[in-house]
């Protein structure tokens, strides 16, 4: 096992990982930018280096300056958390050469699966059914538009690399098609320095259903059941639950078999997500898969008991896995708590944060880096905290969330907490009867 590990990341899942390490008897190094020396993963690291100012080209995603902290404490592994360098081969290529060890997938594995068209291209080698599109990038919008013709309006045109809804547009139209293709492109550059696109059929009304995986060292997977990710706001999940309402045990069993398919078709070593879209008839298709621990891992924690950042570094230490696959014996939702404003289209709402008090009670867990009388910086991204409720049954687990969601007090900035306390209620919500369009369909 690491004796000490550096976590290249900030906010809750830098503290979520330092907890998981002192458990463990690992030692711990954090990293911050100026912005970030009052963050609580600051003060609970066993040890703390600055590695620059606040903007994340100067600090988080500074690979020669992580590295170097990572020297100076003499730490021997590197976890990038989700997100900044989580997915970066380059950086997980340094990380070998200097005999540290990135916990995460292998550089070659995360440039076979972090192209999503490369991707796409490798599981429908392994015969895990895909959504129509290119087979690999298209490099002009000429033969992009020439493409999406063949294959039929609408189309999403996206982004090869990063995540997170950028770099992704959705063409209704002919006509509309050059100007999205080029928004999507610059969007794409500037947000991770790959403009490279490709093209899918657009799916209709589907859901957005995620499969949790985990390999090893000798190519055995497996599956720990689902997450159903549909509601989201321009691609960007909001909220998450598992088990799905819309699944079947029969989709299941065949998804499961399918992600873990994937994982061992690739002999994937770590945790990480195959995801799926999943239409009006149950027929899914492979999405994408991230080589790295999700923002919602928590709700599959708590449905099978079972601390999936601890499995990512004992799975890097070359511990081999079970082959078992884990089945939810429990209903888990996540809602992301965001610094954001719902009544005037969600704008960021960083500031000084003057009252605090976050829920309790049985089933109910806050991952937060955030405290009172901190200030959010206008740097980062805008989530500040996660709320799970946990219960044995979905509609205990949403009357638990709208609970906890009235306990949870926040002032001094705007948050999305009255969006979800409206979500909590809405009828569609309640039935689980939603899909990723929900947002334009309902309004909350």
């Amino acid at each position: 096992m690491f004796k000490k590990i550096l976590i290249a990341n900030r906010g809750e899942i830098a503290l979520r990982i330092i907890r998981t390490c002192k458990e463990m008897g690992v030692k711990t190094v954090a990293v911050y930018s100026t912005a970030d020396k009052s963050s609580l993963h600051v003060r609970f690291a066993d040890e703390a280096v600055c590695i620059g100012p606040a903007p994340s080209s100067q600090s988080y995603l500074n690979m020669h300056q992580i590295i170097a902290a990572a020297e100076i404490t003499n730490a021997d592994a590197i976890h990038p958390g989700y997100g900044f360098l989580a997915e970066n081969s380059q950086f997980a290529s340094i990380c070998r050469e200097h005999k540290m060890k990135f916990i995460g997938a292998a550089p070659e594995m995360i440039d076979k699966m972090g192209d999503k068209a490369s991707a796409r291209k490798t599981m429908q080698e392994a015969g895990v059914p895909i959504i129509p599109g290119s087979k690999d990038i298209i490099p002009t919008s000429k033969e992009g538009l020439k493409f999406a013709k063949e294959i039929g309006f609408p189309v999403m045109v996206k982004a090869t690399a990063g995540g997170g809804g950028k770099g992704m547009r959705l063409v209704w139209e002919e006509e509309n098609f050059i100007d999205l293709w080029d928004a999507a492109q610059q969007e794409s550059s500037a947000a991770f320095g790959n403009g490279d696109l490709y093209i899918e059929k657009f799916i209709e009304n589907p859901r957005h259903i995620e499969i949790q995986i985990a390999g090893d060292k000798n190519g055995n997977a497996c599956h720990l059941s689902e997450r159903d990710c549909s509601i989201q706001r321009r691609h960007q999940k909001l909220v998450e639950e598992t088990p799905s309402p819309f699944m079947t045990d029969e989709l299941r069993e065949k998804m499961g078999k399918a992600a873990v398919k994937a994982a061992e078709s690739i002999k994937y070593e770590g945790v990480g997500t195959v995801e799926f879209l999943v239409d009006k008839h149950r027929n899914f298709f492979f999405m994408e898969m991230n080589t790295r621990i999700q923002v919602e891992h928590p709700i599959t924690e708590e449905v099978i008991n079972f601390d999936l950042v601890k499995e990512q570094i004992k799975l890097a230490a070359g511990i081999s896995i079970t082959g078992k696959n884990y089945l939810p014996k429990l209903h888990a939702i996540e809602c992301r708590i965001n610094a954001e404003d719902p009544e005037n289209n969600f704008r960021p709402s960083p500031g000084k944060i003057t009252t605090w008090h976050t829920p309790g009670g049985q089933g109910v867990r806050v991952d937060t880096h955030v405290y009172a009388n901190y200030t959010i910086p206008p740097t980062y991204d805008s989530m500040i905290a996660k709320l799970i409720t946990v219960a044995q049954t979905r509609e205990e687990a949403i009357k638990k969330m709208s609970r906890a969601l009235d306990e949870f007090i926040i002032e001094g900035i705007k948050t999305t907490i009255p969006f979800h306390q409206k979500l909590m209620k809405h009828e569609k919500f309640i039935s689980g009867d939603y899909t990723t369009n929900f947002l334009e369909e309902y309004t909350i």
